[in-house]
């Protein structure tokens, strides 16, 4: 027989239940505020439903009735400089840091609403009606709420999506000298999603202050826990990292503030994360004013059971039994409420002209429909500053280098300059700079700034952006490949892409992506895209794709000053390369909208950046073509430099575009278009296109070369463009 031995956890995992002694030792104002803030949030719910009802929320009512305990629990005691961050159902998450905020963390029962809390209600409401004067300018609507002076970080529509962002706001906290701490509100669903799992274990890891905080509700919209997971006790999920844990009955408010407690005080004291369940229930469906017995899913036998448990209930009548108040008081307490609510309402709403009886929303409170792409970026104004050159018509002295060192030396210099900068991904610190040396001499010089990941895009793409919209650092993320972005897609574009424009339009998310295009390395299929086309059409990211090293300098400079996330795309074919960049200066900038013309011509306008801007200029030199070489640099739609673009077609009166990559993922097919709807009446033919074939990039030599382009293409598609001249002359 085997010798066997009992594997114990190295992480404590406690259920945690209050005794009457824990309700009698708790001070009074405590309990007064629990009290106050879950009545509030009660009617503020009820409110949401009962202006659903009416056809007056635009999409969906997540509503919080019967969970208010766990989230009024664990933010009741919080700093304003703690954070949180939700879910799709949210407001109670939202509102409970809100209301803390505003109250210091005590109410007055006798005197629930004062005049600044009053108008965190009317704002709360306004944006979940989508209406200018809400918190994210009408934007965020129910499951978008974002209150950066109270700490509440943004709720979130992601399922489990929210979880990186909450620990790179924890590393911020950490990183910054503080003892503050965030919360991440998540349901029993997310329990199981890569993205909460990959966070555990990146905060466990680096020992960061955040909070996984499972609403286990017992359902995802219809389905049982039992029927998704073999063990419904969801806090198990820290024992699997190391992560102390808490389960709790969050029906109690202060079983949950007494967990929390003690889950903070290990955060505080640098213990790393902690993982709280809380067992809730929502007392109606997912979404709007029917409880789930109405779609079958659930008993009226189990709703009325979990009734009995209601949170304020169980607040109030400990309440009374402690002496601390009586059945009036908590009457007052609910008027009160009610009538803060009724306050609310009444400025968004009028009498519906059209329809007798019915209410409307005031029409000048929508926001103008100008406002439809407002911070869908900001306008690169931090960039006025900053010395621009034009490295291509620079007569500066020029110093040697190969590709990639000028990609190391540039971003060690800025990092030195500039304490904000951490640069992040995986093996970013070993194999003396990464896999290809782009990060030569960083952890040498920075060693707590260059910090290299467990292999989770997902969590360490998502803590960037956590850390960018915490605004004291700008993180530098490395994905070894492009295609690995699909495997953090929901961070890439979901969250950081949108989080600028989605919250209103005013906080700025600087970030920088890097990323190398690795065609013809024998990579295969799955490491070897071009991923300018994907972030092209998808809003938020500014893109930069440098063809010479001084490029490359200008450029990262100022992707690193934008307040914008940037993707920089590299080629591997570039990093071995000779070249050059000016001889003592790594400080200037190539701002957005600045193209070079690589080389002037009459024929045809050739738009291209990368390597394929060398294999551009090798097919002109071969086809004795008279072409206009135009190299991009700036590929995003509001990076583009169309005056250089315009003057040059309206020149040539044809374009080619070039590129190497698939045709189908083309950032040229989007370019195409946009170029034949500015300038169709000066063409004189359709805009051809240099790309690869369909097929993703095979392992195989041969089937490699057939499927991407390179200098015998370009010159197959200069010879297209003088067939259609000829023909048209």
């Amino acid at each position: 027989m085997p010798r066997q031995r009992r594997l114990e956890s190295t992480a404590p995992w406690v259920e945690l239940s209050t005794t009457a002694a824990d309700w009698k030792n708790a001070d009074p104002a405590l309990l007064a505020t629990m009290l106050g803030q879950l009545h509030l949030i009660r009617a503020f719910e009820e409110r949401v439903l009962e202006l659903a009802g009416e056809g007056l929320v635009h999409g969906p009512a997540h509503s919080s009735i019967g969970q208010e305990g766990g989230a009024v629990g664990s933010i009741v005691g919080l700093r304003t400089t703690d954070a949180v961050n939700g879910s799709h159902r949210g407001h109670h998450q939202f509102l409970a840091k809100a209301i803390t905020h505003v109250s210091q963390g005590k109410l007055d029962l006798t005197s629930l609403v004062d005049d600044t809390l009053q108008g965190v209600l009317q704002r709360t409401l306004a944006e979940i009606l989508g209406l200018a004067q809400g918190f994210c300018a009408g934007r965020g609507g129910s499951m978008h709420l974002q209150w950066f002076e109270a700490g509440a970080l943004g709720t979130n529509a992601i399922v489990g999506g929210g979880a990186p962002m909450a620990t790179g706001n924890a590393y911020a906290q950490k990183h910054s000298g503080t003892t503050d701490l965030t919360i991440n509100y998540f349901g029993d669903g997310a329990a199981q999603i890569g993205s909460v799992l990959e966070s555990m274990n990146l905060a466990a890891a680096w020992k960061l202050p955040v909070c996984f905080f499972v609403e286990n509700n017992f359902y995802a919209v219809a389905t049982r826990i039992e029927e998704s997971v073999a063990d419904t006790r969801l806090s198990v999920r820290g024992q699997g990292f190391g992560i102390p844990s808490w389960r709790v009955d969050g029906m109690d408010p202060l079983a949950v503030y007494l967990a929390m407690e003690q889950a903070a005080e290990v955060m505080r004291s640098g213990g790393g994360p902690a993982v709280v369940e809380a067992e809730v229930y929502r007392f109606f469906h997912q979404n709007g004013p029917y409880p789930g017995s109405a779609f079958g899913y659930r008993t009226k036998e189990e709703e009325a059971e979990w009734k009995k448990r209601d949170p304020l209930e169980r607040v109030a009548r400990e309440m009374i039994k402690l002496g601390h108040i009586d059945e009036a008081g908590v009457q007052a307490v609910r008027d009160q409420a009610l009538a803060a609510m009724d306050a609310a309402t009444a400025p968004l709403l009028e009498a519906d002209p059209e329809k007798q009886g019915k209410r409307r929303i005031r029409p000048e409170l929508w926001p103008d429909p100008d406002f439809v792409d407002v911070g869908v970026r900001g306008d690169a104004s931090e960039l006025a500053e900053l010395r621009a050159v034009e490295p291509f018509t620079d007569t500066r002295e020029r110093e040697q280098v190969k590709f990639v060192d000028a990609v190391a030396s540039v971003m060690e210099h800025r990092m030195g300059q500039d304490e904000r900068i951490l640069v992040l991904g995986e093996d970013v610190h070993r194999l003396k700079g990464g896999t290809n040396g782009a990060t030569k001499g960083l952890a040498t010089a920075f060693p707590e700034r260059t910090l290299g990941t467990p292999i989770s895009e997902n969590a360490f793409a998502g803590l960037g952006g956590g850390l960018a919209l915490d605004g004291r650092f700008v993180p530098v993320i490395e994905f070894m490949y492009p295609d690995f972005l699909w495997v953090a897609a929901d961070q890439v574009f979901n969250q950081i892409g949108k989080a600028r424009h989605m919250f209103g339009g005013q906080n700025p998310v600087p970030l920088v992506l890097r990323t190398k295009v690795a065609m013809g390395s024998g990579y295969g299929s799955q490491h070897l895209m071009d991923p300018a086309g994907i972030f092209a059409t998808s809003a938020g990211w500014r893109i930069v794709a440098p063809s010479t090293a001084a490029d490359y300098v200008g450029l990262m400079n100022a992707a690193l000053a934008l307040g914008d996330p940037v993707l920089v795309i590299e080629h591997v074919d570039l990093y071995g390369e000779k070249d050059e960049i000016i001889a003592g200066d790594l400080d200037y900038i190539i701002p957005p909208g600045n193209a070079a013309v690589r080389r002037e011509g009459k024929d045809v306008t050739v738009i291209s950046y990368l390597s394929m801007v060398k294999h551009s200029l090798e097919a002109i030199e071969q086809t004795g073509v008279d072409a206009e070489l135009i190299d991009l640099r700036w590929l995003d739609r509001a990076s583009l430099d169309w005056e250089t673009i315009e003057t040059s077609v309206k020149k040539t009166n044809a374009v080619l575009i070039v590129e190497q990559g698939a045709v189908g993922t083309s950032y040229g097919g989007w370019l195409a278009d946009e170029i034949q709807r500015r300038l169709f009446d000066w063409l004189d033919q359709p805009v051809q296109r240099v790309t690869g074939a369909e097929s993703s990039p095979s392992i195989s030599r041969v089937l490699e070369r057939a499927a991407i382009a390179r200098t015998e293409e370009v010159v197959a598609g200069l010879e297209t463009v003088r067939r259609h001249a000829g023909g048209a002359a």
